[in-house]
């Protein structure tokens, strides 16, 4: 049974642990001190090297939590997650994202640095959620849903591409149509007119040639 003050330890270690997110989110890795670090978290810098070693020790936890807090919206298999989908009328992975993370977690924006950076964390979610997504495509496929692919490794990765963009380019979009696309309201109007496009598609073939 833990004591008391390895509760207090704990709760100290998340508490610098979240304030590093944010902060590592806000303004990169390197641009951040220690001394910040402990600012931001109310504690003495001498705690964060008690608790993580280094300030690479702490990127190090951060990215582990971070990772499991993205993957965790993945932990069904692509069957369940096809079903969840289809029950809950979402279009895109992007709408799962948004629900679980809510406005004001420092979550997006740490994922948006991890992706734009090529770090080796945000490569490897990438590859794993390329993986599911494919696999969900299947499923679907299966399931009479979706369209079969004539190279499903490439619709998978311009269909979770699509569901990114709403994070990597979160502010831009937000200025480009007046909401948050990551808000409640937002993913909203932004899954109709996804799904649109995906059900209808957004283009029509010209007309051909006049007959001679």
């Amino acid at each position: 049974m833990s004591s008391t003050a390895d509760q207090g330890d704990l709760t100290a270690r998340a508490t610098i642990r979240n304030a590093a997110l944010r902060l590592f989110a806000e303004r990169g890795h390197d641009a951040v001190t220690v001394r910040e670090i402990a600012g931001a978290a109310g504690v003495s810098p001498g705690l964060v090297v008690h608790h993580f070693g280094s300030k690479d020790g702490l990127r190090a936890a951060v990215d582990d939590y971070a990772a499991r807090a993205f993957d965790a919206l993945f932990s069904m298999d692509a069957r369940e997650l096809a079903q969840m989908m289809a029950t809950e009328n979402l279009s895109s992975m992007a709408e799962v994202f948004a629900r679980a993370f809510p406005h004001g977690s420092p979550l997006p924006a740490y994922l948006r640095r991890l992706l734009l950076t090529n770090d080796p964390t945000g490569a490897a979610l990438f590859g794993r959620w390329h993986t599911l997504t494919r696999d969900l495509l299947d499923s679907m496929t299966e399931h009479g849903v979706a369209r079969p692919a004539g190279d499903p490794a490439v619709r998978a990765a311009f269909l979770l591409v699509n569901d990114l963009a709403l994070i990597l380019l979160r502010n831009q979009i937000a200025a480009a149509i007046g909401i948050d696309p990551l808000t409640p309201e937002g993913v909203t109007r932004w899954a109709k007119e996804v799904t649109a496009v995906y059900a209808k598609g957004a283009f029509v073939n010209p007309p051909g040639p006049e007959p001679s």
